[in-house]
């Protein structure tokens, strides 16, 4: 089995395993995930975090989202750009008025209603979506990319957060040069400082 069709068999496993959980306990769980990251360091320090929209069964990083534009950070949140198939980031301060479903009908920033963000240097923290972690911070994700490419357009090291139910970790993940580690995982079980 090649490492495409091993990741894809991964996913779908994983992706089936989140579903099976029944959604008031993944709420609890994203609940406990997101207390955790708002105890790390590099969060209380961070002036400018780089979040997402959840979609489908993964750790609602909307709570996330909230809690940093409650703690009164500059929050930014990505979307697709059709043209250059790479993620744009722009800042939001009312996720009532400045979001709406876009590609995948995940929620996104609405371009005309949101400053974008060219300078990357302004971001501190990047909470990663994803399929499946490892314990040594490897990434498995959607397949498009597309945080890979973000990640590479950066001149610096933000601090790279992922959350996961803890049924997400695994060992040995498949992974390929181009695929990036985190420093953080963060499950409703425990806060795992990542070597990378």
């Amino acid at each position: 089995m090649n490492i495409q069709a091993m990741k894809q068999s991964l996913r779908q496993s994983i992706i089936a395993a989140r579903l099976a959980i029944a959604p008031e306990e993944r709420l609890r769980l994203s609940n406990n995930i997101a207390i955790r990251i708002s105890k790390l360091e590099s969060y209380k320090e961070a002036v400018t975090v780089l979040g997402y929209m959840n979609f489908g069964a993964e750790f609602a990083a909307e709570i996330f989202v909230r809690q940093a534009l409650l703690d009164g950070k500059q929050v930014l949140l990505p979307k697709v750009n059709k043209n250059t198939k790479l993620l744009d980031v722009y800042r939001v301060v009312d996720l009532a008025n400045d979001i709406a479903p876009g590609n995948w009908d995940i929620r996104e920033p609405i371009s005309e209603q949101c400053e974008k963000v060219t300078d990357l240097t302004l971001v501190d923290f990047i909470l990663l979506p994803g399929v499946a972690f490892g314990p040594d911070g490897a990434r498995l994700g959607y397949g498009g990319g597309f945080y890979d490419k973000l990640l590479e357009r950066m001149p610096h090291q933000p601090t790279l957060v992922a959350a996961a139910y803890a049924l997400q970790v695994v060992e040995n993940i498949p992974q390929e040069n181009t695929d990036g580690k985190v420093e953080w995982l963060i499950t409703e079980q425990e806060t795992i400082h990542c070597v990378v």
